[in-house]
């Protein structure tokens, strides 16, 4: 990482108009490193709602409606045929 700040400091000292290079845009290690560990735990809370999303959709809402209509569906041929 040194050698590209060193770089970019010899290019923008060429010329007539040495560039302006803003140090603050240049990162630590430990602010890598937490900005790292928050992507983790963005990436962790997604997985982990579209987890329960799919167990509260698919596990319980989905086989819910079909025993509905399976139901719905007896009780109506249920009728049918004993009136």
């Amino acid at each position: 990482m040194t050698d590209i700040k060193d770089l970019s400091k010899i290019i923008a000292s060429k010329g007539d108009n040495p560039l302006i290079m803003p140090t603050e845009n240049l990162q630590s290690e430990e602010d890598i490193e937490l900005e790292r560990k928050l992507r983790e735990l963005k990436f962790k809370q997604e997985l982990r709602k579209d987890w329960i999303l799919f167990i509260v959709r698919d596990v319980v809402i989905f086989p819910a409606a079909i025993l509905f209509i399976f139901a719905a569906s007896g009780y109506s041929l249920f009728i049918h045929i004993h009136g």
